[in-house]
């Protein structure tokens, strides 16, 4: 494996960690606190939900901003990896717990992986000249 495949396989997985890790804690944190039920989820009110679909698409965005900044060369393919990554996991966790969670917010879930992926990486666009040549 060369260097590039190693760079750019390292920048997805550094993206989804920290996208992981931050619904995680932010997840446990609330549940400690007693702000959100995650043991029957059906029973939080619709605010609280789409505040956790909110926190999510923000740290979907920031993984995939790390993600670009990280990749060694086509950063909007390496945030889309991830959001196609996000989107079948997602999918998977619906599944397998749909019975547990409202209809629309593993939908919402599922529905948030490409646009905060795709948002990401123009975002981290936005604020270099990456691929901008001078004349």
């Amino acid at each position: 494996m060369n260097k590039t495949i190693i760079k750019s396989i390292g920048a997805i997985l550094t993206g989804l960690i920290l996208s992981a890790a931050l619904s995680i804690t932010t997840d446990l944190c609330m549940s400690t606190a007693g702000i959100i039920n995650t043991d029957n989820f059906k029973v939080n009110p619709s605010w609280l939900i789409l505040f956790v679909i909110s926190y999510r698409f923000l740290f979907n965005l920031m993984g995939c901003y790390l993600t670009a900044y990280l990749a060694p060369n086509n950063p909007m393919r390496h945030v889309m990896i991830i959001g196609s990554i996000g989107m079948i996991l997602s999918t998977l966790g619906a599944l397998a717990m749909w019975d547990q969670s409202m209809a629309w917010y593993n939908l919402s879930i599922i529905a948030i992986a490409l646009p905060s992926a795709w948002l990401g990486g123009r975002l981290f666009l936005s604020k270099t000249n990456y691929g901008k040549t001078e004349n």
